[in-house]
Parts: C-alpha cells; structure tokens; sequence
C-alpha cells in the first residue's frame, strides 16, 4: 500500500468507511435505472476500480456495453471521455500533441502540449481491437504507467485512472487483436452474455416506450480513493494466499500436474494473475461489505482474472476447449488447504 492510500485511511474511521461503501449500493441503484440485468458484470467492472484495475468487456454488439460504460461515468463526481478507435487512429489522438503558440506579447513562438483524451478519470477505449498495434501501445503504456511521456516530460494523469475497453467476438474483419502482453494489462476480462427472456421484455418495455432512465451523481473522487485504500487492507489469510498462487502455478504446463493443462495450454498465467486474483478477491470481499476474503472469494473471481492469460494451443482450438474450460479444471482440481476449509 501506498504511504498516500495508508494516510488517508489513518483519517477515517469505520462508520465513515461503511457510509462510503453504501454508496456503491446507491451506485447499482442508480444503473439499475437504465441497465436491465448484467449484475455480474457491474460487480466485475466496480471490482476492477476497487482494485485499481482495467477492464476488457467482450460481447456481441447490442448488449449495452457502451450504455453500461457511460452511465456507469455518470453515477461518478468524475472525467469522463471516450475514444472511438478505428483502423486511422494514430497514437496523438489518445495521449495528444505538440502545438506550435505565439506569446502575443514578446512575439515568442514556442511549442505547448495539448493533453488527448487519455487525460481523464474513466476512459472508454470502444472496440480497441480496431486501430493497429502502434495506438493500442499507446493506450496500453498510459494504464500500466499511469503517466505520459512525450518530448522528454512526464505527465501525470489523474487519479483515479480507470480504463474500460470494449471488443466485438464476432466481427473480426479489419481487426487487430490485442498481444497476450498487451491483454495482461488489463485486470478483468469480461464476458457480457445475452440477456434473459423476462430481462429482454423489460429492455423492450424500457427503450420503447416515451420516458427513459435518469442517473444521478453518488460517489465523488475522494469517495473512491478511499474505497480503493481499503480494498488492499482487506484482510486475507496465509492459506488462502497459497490458494490463489497454487491455482496459477497450476495453470503453467511446465509445472502443472493437470492432463488437461498439459494438453491444451501453450502457457500459463504470469505473476501479475496471482496478484490480480488476491487484490480482486479482496475486493469481491469489501462489495460484499466484508473485510476479511473467504475461499469464495477468490474462486468467483478467477475466470475473469485467468481467462485472457491463458494461451491455448492448436489442439484445444482444434477441440473447441475454451480458457473458461481449462479455469473450470484449475477450480475443481486444485486442493483447497485444509485450513480454509476448516
């Protein structure tokens, strides 16, 4: 934990931590409002800001990824921009570029940067895997750094810095998939799914008739710093440390005992899955308005965590075995220490 995150905790108390976590109540409330249905997906992207993360939602189009996005901004006292990407997007039109001014008093010309859109709190990067790698780098240094660096200065972006990219499945005709090193970066990748029958009747009765949903503003940026100071205080236990680094180490062909593993996986998840699934299960944890992780905690957050750090061979594309296969597997076969379960 930061010395920034563990003085602003040394100044609350835990009532003032419980009020603010009610707010992320208020905050589902409120995108309740316009989104029908995709709790598990509002969980995974409010888990993702909790933990300082980013998040890569996956879905056909029509299921509201960009509507969840940007009302999802608007619950928040916070900068918000998107960036439609396409196969012309260059690198300055994200992190911006050199203007040439004249100081109207001396006569002086000099060169000033002028800050793109990355310059914000909640991004929207809409279907990334449409500009070419060079501009995908580009975003992809700015959520690892959380800083730009353009002719020889640093700058700063403003904290929080939450990422939320969005990809289509289906449609890959003139696309660039994003590199397993690249996709690292993100924490989650998500999966948004169809909705239900009785979910569907609702959107029809809600984007069909006259009146649509309002949202307010609950939860400013003080609010959310503080929310993700607590999440690294969650508590977790040694024994479900050894959990989560047993799930990854057990994804690795090289070292797994797992026929499946061996079979189907090329490589293994990395070091940065062990610590994103420990900081996610904390807070899995604190959404629930607990402070200490159970087991359940890190095994509902493994998919998302895993998914997009395994990468399959040609025999399991050949199968149809999916990542969400090979993390089924892990979860079953991996020995939950005794401790935990007593």
């Amino acid at each position: 934990m930061s010395i920034e995150m563990g003085n602003l905790l040394n100044d609350v108390n835990e009532q003032q931590i419980n009020q603010t976590l009610e707010k992320l109540n208020l905050l589902k409330q409120q995108l309740g409002n316009v989104i029908v249905g995709q709790h598990e997906v509002i969980d995974q992207i409010l888990i993702a800001l909790l933990a300082q993360g980013h998040c890569l939602l996956e879905g056909v189009p029509g299921l509201a990824k960009t509507l969840m996005i940007s009302t999802l901004a608007k619950t928040m006292d916070l900068d918000f921009n998107r960036v439609q990407f396409t196969p012309d997007l260059m690198p300055s039109d994200i992190i911006g570029t050199e203007i040439l001014e004249t100081d109207h008093a001396s006569g002086d010309r000099f060169f000033k940067f002028q800050q793109g859109p990355v310059f914000t709190q909640i991004l929207l990067a809409d279907e990334i895997n449409r500009t070419p790698p060079k501009t995908q780098s580009a975003l992809l240094e700015a959520m690892q750094e959380r800083s730009i660096s353009f002719a020889g200065k640093q700058y700063e972006l403003p904290q929080p810095f939450f990422v939320l990219a969005t990809q289509n499945p289906v449609e890959q005709a003139g696309t660039y998939s994003l590199p397993e090193a690249q996709l690292d970066r993100f924490l989650l990748f998500v999966r948004v799914v169809y909705p239900s029958f009785a979910e569907e009747i609702e959107i029809l009765k809600r984007t069909t008739a006259t009146q649509s949903g309002r949202v307010e503003s609950v939860i400013n940026q003080q609010e959310i710093l503080l929310l993700q100071a607590v999440t690294r205080a969650v508590n977790i236990s040694d024994s479900l440390l050894a959990y989560g680094a047993s799930l990854v180490q057990a994804s690795r062909p090289q070292v797994s005992k797992l026929a499946k593993v061996q079979q189907f996986v090329s490589w293994g998840a990395g070091p940065r899955a062990s610590q994103a699934l420990i900081l996610c299960a904390k807070a899995h944890a604190l959404l629930r308005g607990e402070f200490s992780v159970s087991l359940d905690d890190v095994r509902a957050i493994a998919y998302p965590v895993l998914r997009h750090r395994l990468v399959l061979n040609f025999q399991a594309e050949a199968q149809q075995v999916t990542t969400d296969d090979i993390i089924h597997e892990l979860l079953e076969d991996t020995q939950i220490p005794a401790s935990v379960l007593s």
